[in-house]
C-alpha cells in the first residue's frame, strides 16, 4: 500500500500545462482552508486543518479527458509528465507547508487501486483561477 490516511480529503489532481507555483500555492491554500466539514452543530463550518485530518493526493491526468467528440477521451489538455509530476509534487510540499499532517500521496503516473468511504454528501471541483 502506499498512502493511506483516515478522515481528511482524498485530491484528484489534474495539472494543466499552463499551471505553475501560483495556481500551486493557490490551490493549496484554497484546500486547507475550505470549510467542508461539520461542526459540532453540523454545519460545515471547519477546514481540514481544524479537524486533524490528512490528505492523499492523487495524480489524475484524466480529469482532463475531452469526451466531446469521438466515443475515445482526448487527453490533449493534461500537461505533460515533465509538467505535471514536479507540480504534483510541489503542491503535496504546499499543502505541508500549511499545517497538514499526514499528506500521503499516490504514484505518479502509476496504475492505482483507489478506495474511500465518501463520509457524507461533498464532492466538489476546484479549478484555479
Amino acid at each position: 500500500m502506499t498512502g493511506q490516511i483516515g478522515p481528511g480529503l482524498l485530491v484528484l489532481l489534474g495539472v494543466a500545462p499552463t499551471d505553475g507555483p501560483t495556481q500551486v500555492a493557490w490551490l493549496a491554500r484554497k484546500l486547507c482552508g475550505l470549510r467542508i466539514f461539520p461542526d459540532l452543530e453540523g454545519r460545515m463550518n471547519r477546514s481540514v486543518l481544524d479537524t486533524g485530518g490528512g490528505m492523499l493526493v492523487v495524480s489524475q491526468f484524466t480529469l482532463f479527458g475531452d469526451c466531446r467528440r469521438g466515443r475515445r477521451p482526448s487527453f490533449i489538455a493534461a500537461a505533460s509528465p515533465q509538467i505535471a509530476e514536479p507540480l504534483y509534487r510541489s503542491f503535496c510540499d504546499a499543502v505541508a507547508a500549511q499545517g497538514l499532517s499526514p499528506v500521503e500521496r499516490g504514484v505518479f503516473g502509476a496504475h492505482m487501486d483507489v478506495s474511500l468511504v465518501n463520509d457524507g454528501p461533498v464532492t466538489l471541483i476546484l479549478d484555479t483561477p
